[in-house]
């Protein structure tokens, strides 16, 4: 076979790219799919297939021409397994649950399904996680995180998504002996297990490292400082260790000193550069892993509120040509879009009360959801606001607060209890 044979063979395995965990197949929110239609129709993009859905705020996941979403129907957290093309469902994988959220938000939940070759595995708001077969649904083990580390349940449940390096499952779990109070995090003690480390076969312990509680922000894996490093932005800062031991690497402490104060959005990882966000108080900070250790390049730390750079929510922000595009502020009416130098942290503009939005990149363009159900597509220019299209997707309905999902030429967007699939690269 030559070499232009392979190259033609691999075309399509990049058209019909999978995106198999949160925020796509390099964790940083990046499609590779080319050939978006733009500007999109007056009257919006069209709808391939819609479905309804439980309750939950978790994106689906797409691999292998197959859709997973997760979700709670009555009583019991929900795995759907449906044909990526047609929303035609497959199989549906279920067990028990009793959550209930401290605050009244929907009990379902948070953290979408991870697919790893044959292998989906799912945690729910509770902490149970159960890996099961991607054929089937048939489950292979399951594991209650919560009675195993002790952790108390955190302000909404449980909302990380695990991470597969290697033959290793990396899980934030945030265990601490339980206190005489439900909610008070006052009270809770680390117990050097804010991640652990599962054979991701098994489900059996490797490790359990860092004396941190949990966050709402998943943890990822990059080479950085010439070295694959875990790195988990935990209740109380940035913790970084070795993704195979859990030895640690180094540590930064971020957080708003208020109780209240969540982290949620992912590290931003550019090079060697990493940055946080939040928006309960110290708002970002660029940090430089560097010989072994990390130093700040600039923070939010010290600046008035309202001077910070970003305060992201739980929307991770995208990285495009040395600038940061992402959603600042803690609620609907304060939030805005804002371009920002990373190396500076120097806001470049503005998109006033946008809503707290959620962003893709693909072919150059940045698709953004807003969590009323605005969808809208600009071009990064760190010059100016350049959009493209916009309009309202009827069909959804507010808590629109998962990313856009991209796989195949389609575009996957979710709302309160309903999903909806729609054609974002034009028939060739």
């Amino acid at each position: 076979m030559t070499r232009r044979s392979l190259a033609l063979l691999a075309v399509p395995l990049l058209l019909a790219a999978d995106w198999p965990t949160f925020l796509g197949p390099t964790q940083d929110g990046v499609s590779p799919e080319t050939g978006i239609i733009r500007p999109w129709p007056k009257d919006g993009l069209k709808k391939l297939w819609e479905c309804p859905l439980g309750v939950g705020y978790a994106p689906p996941v797409v691999a292998g021409g197959k859709l997973y979403h997760f979700d709670r129907h009555a009583d019991a957290c929900r795995l759907t397994c449906r044909e990526a093309t047609t929303g035609k469902q497959l199989w549906s994988y279920e067990y028990p649950t009793a959550y209930e959220d401290f605050y009244g938000y929907d009990p379902g939940p948070r953290a979408c399904p991870v697919v790893d070759g044959d292998r989906v595995y799912v945690l729910g708001p509770e902490g149970i996680l159960a890996c099961v077969s991607a054929a089937d649904g048939k489950e292979r083990w399951k594991l209650d995180t919560r009675a195993k580390y002790r952790f108390h349940q955190n302000f909404f449940g449980v909302g990380s998504v695990p991470v597969v390096e290697g033959d290793t499952l990396i899980v934030a779990v945030g265990g601490s002996p339980k206190g005489p109070r439900p909610v008070d995090l006052r009270d809770a003690t680390p117990d050097g297990s804010a991640v652990v480390g599962l054979d991701k076969l098994s489900g059996a312990e490797r490790y359990r490292a860092g004396d941190e509680l949990a966050s709402y922000s998943s943890p990822v894996v990059r080479t950085i400082d010439g070295k694959r490093t875990g790195l988990y932005f935990a209740r109380g800062g940035l913790f970084a260790f070795d993704p195979q031991t859990g030895a640690k690497r180094f540590t930064f402490r971020w957080r708003a000193k208020s109780e209240e104060s969540v982290n949620a959005a992912n590290p931003l990882v550019v090079g060697d550069r990493i940055l946080l966000t939040e928006c309960y108080g110290p708002g970002a900070a660029l940090l430089e892993a560097k010989n072994g250790g990390v130093k700040a390049v600039w923070t939010d730390d010290d600046k008035d509120r309202f001077e910070k750079s970003l305060l992201s929510h739980w929307s991770t922000p995208i990285h495009a040509g040395g600038f940061v595009y992402g959603s600042s502020g803690r609620h609907d009416n304060d939030a805005d879009v804002r371009c920002v130098e990373l190396a500076t942290g120097d806001v470049k503009w503005t998109l006033r009360r946008a809503s707290r939005c959620t962003f893709t990149a693909v072919d150059g363009h940045l698709v953004g959801l807003g969590e009323f159900g605005e969808l809208f597509l600009f071009r990064p220019n760190p010059a100016r606001y350049e959009e493209v299209s916009r309009y309202r997707l009827q069909e959804l309905s507010y808590p629109c607060w998962a990313p856009p999902v991209v796989s195949d030429g389609r575009m996957y967007v979710r709302g309160k209890e309903k999903l909806v699939c729609l054609e974002l690269v034009g028939k060739k």
